[in-house]
């Protein structure tokens, strides 16, 4: 059974939240981040990103990046940007991007749950991006992001969302990237006390991206508990913050892959070594997108070229082997272009479906790449299946859009 209970949020006022909310950390960099923030003393990127604050020379990992962090979130709570509700509710987040909306269910997710494999993951973390999101939980005590997280689908809940979206929103806001965020606060009794009753009938739930906060959350979390010797597991500390999405309304998009050179091979000798594993064919100038699993595009040297997997190149048995990007590593990266290690060859780079398939063709005709590959994306079942089976997907698989924005609403953990 999934634990989720409601929490006292702590949330921007209607008039600054537009000012407030931010994209999360970790899709833009210190430049982009400063650049975003300029002239908005308010921005979430001085709590998130506090880097953007201090010279761009100075080391992101120090102790005064992580207390300037909670300093900016202390003036903002003095200035009146922030305020904390004064009963414990459940949120509703809606987002709509492309005509497509889905609705979050925010509520506060278990330790226990985490460390008892009933929040299942499907990534593994880095320890340096890990402890570095660690670090701002342990100087603010707060979970300044939320993470996403998916669940199986359930009409009953479905019911409650629907009913709670008539009345009218806290916030209601268009980004400019048109992407839309609506927020709900759920304060009927009922349905904050149904909404816990049905996720402890689910067996499980899913982080679908943020791995690294769900793991700092969850381990700074146990740290706490560790250290209080009159912990009772009802303290803050053993909760984090969470959006639930149903299943069934999420899209993973593509996440591609470019490639610097072709180890030595020429174009030719390239083509035919693919040959090997793949039928190739030619499609000439225009965008070649896979619409089907097992189907890839391929840009080299101006042209586009339809690579469709051969039966024995994968395993419908083995939920990782039949992953489009395992069949790419075993049949091209690793034997022909000689990269075995996606998380750490700098030969290779990901490009985020939301870009485009002309972002592949600008970076090869640039020169800086010699290929691309556009896959077909990964769908909500086979990260599941996988998640289910104990296992975890390759590096650079699932791209969601829209994310989340930051600064909504944050848990506080004492």
């Amino acid at each position: 059974m999934a634990i989720l209970k409601p929490f006292k949020g702590i949330r921007p006022t209607k008039e600054n939240v537009l000012k407030v909310a931010s994209k999360p950390y970790d899709v833009l960099d210190e430049k982009e981040a400063r650049k975003e923030a300029e002239g908005n003393p308010i921005s979430f990127y001085h709590v998130i990103k506090p880097e953007i604050d201090f010279p761009d020379e100075h080391d992101h990992y120090t102790p005064e990046i992580y207390e300037k962090g909670i300093s900016n979130f202390n003036k903002m709570v003095k200035d009146g940007v922030f305020f904390t509700d004064d009963k414990e509710y459940y949120y509703i987040y809606a987002q709509t991007m492309n005509g497509r909306r889905q609705y979050g269910i925010v509520g506060a997710a278990s330790i226990d749950d985490y460390f008892n494999n009933v929040i299942k993951k499907h990534e593994l973390t880095r320890p340096d991006k890990e402890e570095d999101r660690k670090n701002h939980v342990r100087y603010s005590k707060l979970n300044y992001e939320p993470v996403f997280f998916a669940y199986p689908n359930l009409p009953a809940l479905d019911e409650i969302v629907n009913e709670v979206i008539k009345s009218e929103p806290e916030y209601d806001f268009t980004t400019e990237d048109k992407i839309s965020h609506t927020f709900w606060i759920v304060k009927d009794d009922k349905q904050i006390a149904d909404i816990t009753k049905h996720f402890a009938s689910l067996p499980a739930t899913y982080v679908a991206d943020g791995h690294h906060r769900t793991a700092a959350a969850a381990l700074v979390g146990k740290e706490m508990k560790e250290k209080n010797p009159n912990h009772t597991g009802k303290e803050n500390y053993n909760y984090f913050l969470a959006v639930h999405f149903p299943d069934n309304q999420l899209a993973i998009m593509d996440y591609n892959r470019v490639v610097k050179d072709l180890n030595g091979n020429s174009k030719e000798e390239f083509l035919e070594k693919l040959k090997s594993g793949f039928e190739v064919e030619e499609k000439g100038t225009s965008e070649f997108r896979p619409i089907h699993l097992h189907e890839f595009g391929m840009f080299l040297e101006g042209k586009w070229y339809c690579l469709k997997a051969k039966d024995n190149t994968y395993d419908n048995n083995d939920p990782i082997g039949v992953l489009d990007v395992t069949i790419l590593s075993k049949e091209v990266l690793e034997p022909i272009l000689n990269i075995k290690d996606l998380r750490t060859d700098k030969r290779i780079e990901f490009v985020g479906g939301l870009r485009g398939l002309g972002e592949l063709e600008k970076r090869v005709n640039s020169g800086n790449m010699k290929v691309a590959f556009a896959l077909y994306p990964v769908t909500m079942k086979q990260l599941i299946d996988i998640a289910d089976a104990g296992l975890t997907m390759p590096p650079k698989v699932t791209w969601f859009e829209p994310k989340l924005r930051s600064g909504l609403v944050l848990h506080a953990l004492s």
